[in-house]
């Protein structure tokens, strides 16, 4: 009897212990099992901005010219090689002028015995009285003919040789020595791209923010890293009915010869300068259904907890936005784990740089 009346003590000691446990257990999961985020943030501070239109666009050479031939005949030799480059007026080409040369000659001869016959007509006619004056013009209209003659062979004969009209690469080589060409018939190519233009199309919306002289930044992708500038030279006087754009052209330096034709193009045209705006990294923001949003920490009962903010997106440009509305100095805009924290989440704030008082401002929401 005595056994058993303590092995009931020791069970009902047990079980009140057991429900003591139980009842310490819920107080403490009441308190210690919330939700607790680790997020990173920023001071919100208002900066400059600069607003581009970004547009895309393709290198052009700032010469390329293909020369063809003005006179019939053979292609005598190439007087350099493909792939060189030429200095403007230089020969590239020459055709066989053999029956031109042959023509100045004749025509020089003529030209000659034209001006000796005027010579003789002047003298008498003007020295002595005597002869007629139609003799003495006939003279002179022979002479001057002779003379025009002359020189038309002697350009055409110059026009055997193909000279480039622009400093630039032999790039390419239509015809082959000893090809027989006609007027019109390519000969060669030169490229020149010490400078080189870019042309693109921005959206009509922009049509009274562009102009002439407008500065511009170009990058490249298979340019990492380096930034090209230059200024706008032709803004297009009219809408490109099909997609919508204006026409712009801008010049770039080259040096090195690094950019080609035909590359792409990535072009910032600088619109305008802001100043005193809030500005924060594009990957803060958050698409909704209804616009855009953002994460910002409060202070509410001495304990950080995030709060959503509807915000109005403004101008943007690499990888920041402005924000014209919906944040304002002082904010700590939520940088690291926007992603995963709700409206009213318990939030712990993990960087280093974070204000060590906690937020400064308490949340009106």
């Amino acid at each position: 009897m005595h056994v058993r009346r303590i092995s009931v003590l020791a069970v009902i000691g047990i079980a009140t212990l057991a429900c003591q446990s139980t009842e310490g257990a819920s107080n403490a999961t009441d308190e210690d099992m919330v939700r607790v985020v680790n997020v990173e943030v920023t001071p919100v501070v208002t900066s400059q901005f600069n607003d581009f239109i970004r547009i895309t666009g393709e290198v052009e050479a700032m010469h390329d010219v293909t020369l063809s031939a003005e006179e019939s005949g053979r292609v005598l030799a190439y007087r350099v090689a493909k792939g060189d480059w030429v200095p403007q007026d230089s020969v590239i080409a020459e055709l066989d002028g053999e029956i031109l040369a042959a023509q100045v000659r004749e025509a020089a001869a003529s030209a000659q015995l034209a001006d000796e016959q005027y010579e003789r007509q002047r003298r008498l006619w003007e020295d002595e009285g005597f002869g007629s004056e139609i003799a003495f013009l006939q003279a002179r209209t022979n002479a001057a003919v002779a003379h025009a003659r002359l020189n038309t062979l002697e350009a055409r004969l110059a026009r055997t040789k193909i000279r480039a009209p622009v400093a630039g690469i032999f790039d390419e080589k239509y015809a082959e020595v000893g090809e027989m060409v006609m007027p019109g018939a390519r000969i060669a190519r030169v490229v020149s791209y010490r400078q080189v233009k870019v042309t693109g199309g921005f959206p009509e919306r922009y049509a009274l923010a562009v102009a002439v002289g407008a500065r511009a930044d170009v990058t490249f992708d298979v340019l990492p890293g380096e930034v090209f500038s230059g200024r706008i030279r032709y803004v297009g006087a009219s809408v490109d009915p099909v997609n919508r754009t204006i026409p712009i052209e801008l010049v770039l330096d080259n040096p090195g010869s690094r950019i080609k034709p035909r590359m792409i193009a990535n072009v910032q045209v600088a619109r305008d300068r802001l100043t005193d705006v809030v500005v924060v990294p594009q990957q803060v923001v958050l698409r909704t259904e209804d616009g855009f949003e953002v994460f910002v920490v409060a202070d509410e009962g001495g304990r950080p907890v995030a709060r959503r903010r509807p915000v109005t997106v403004g101008a943007s440009a690499g990888n920041h936005v402005v924000i014209t509305d919906g944040l304002e100095p002082g904010d700590l805009l939520v940088t690291i784990g926007q992603q995963i924290v709700d409206d009213g989440s318990r939030v712990r704030i993990v960087n280093a740089d974070a204000p060590p008082e906690g937020p400064a401002r308490k949340d009106s929401a």
